[in-house]
């Protein structure tokens, strides 16, 4: 869809720009699936390194993903896009409107973003960089966020048969893990294995937005 083809959309119709594989665009396409608007939503794909996508003048961070109104509107950061998808689904099954559970839940979201922010960091060290110029430092200072992360989540881990922002996130974070493998995670963390394995078989949407193989990007 061209820059001038959004300002046609219906005033009840969105569209996301993320790709497929965007652990990101994976949280907000789970939510639009649990929220019933898939069809409201059309996934147009938007390549970050390229200069000439418009996604650089919807988003000046050049990030996925982002939410395009009818009106020219963007939103961007995938918990500020859930949570506008969850007014317009008239609900508040994903996230408190209020209160302290509201920002508890937040700040379990926020550090499942953590892992994933994470584990992206290290894989563009590689893509970015060639091997020699490898920062292990870098790397190791990243690998210690996850681990940490992963720790608190393992002495605690929320609910599997409850599907709200983070536990979305979380369950976004291993997918990501688990398909570029910056770390292994899954030896030292066996109740969130279970927790995966049991957040899985209740929400069923997480097998539907799983990534299609092989994938080119994350």
């Amino acid at each position: 869809m061209s820059q001038s083809g959004y300002a046609s959309l219906l005033p009840d119709r969105f569209v996301l720009r993320s790709t497929l594989t965007s652990p990101f665009g994976r949280k907000v396409r789970i939510a639009i699936d649990v929220l019933g608007l898939s069809q409201r939503i059309a996934i147009v794909p938007a390549d970050t390194l390229d200069e000439n996508d418009s996604l650089r003048q919807q988003n000046p961070l050049g990030k996925l993903p982002c939410l395009l109104l009818a009106d020219g509107t963007a939103l961007y950061d995938s918990g500020v896009i859930i949570e506008f998808l969850q007014n317009v689904a008239g609900n508040e099954s994903l996230l408190p409107s209020q209160g302290l559970d509201r920002y508890k839940l937040l700040t379990l979201a926020t550090l499942a973003d953590g892992i994933t922010d994470a584990a992206l960091l290290m894989v563009y060290e590689s893509r970015f960089r060639e091997p020699a110029t490898h920062s292990q430092r870098w790397l190791a200072h990243q690998r210690g966020k996850i681990a940490r992360a992963l720790a608190a989540f393992e002495t605690s881990p929320p609910d599997p048969r409850k599907t709200d922002m983070a536990t979305i996130a979380l369950a976004c974070a291993f997918g990501y893990l688990d398909w570029r493998k910056p770390v292994e995670w899954r030896p030292d963390h066996p109740r969130l294995v279970q927790w995966l394995d049991a957040f899985t078989a209740h929400e069923q949407a997480y097998a539907r937005t799983r990534a299609p193989a092989p994938a080119a990007s994350p």
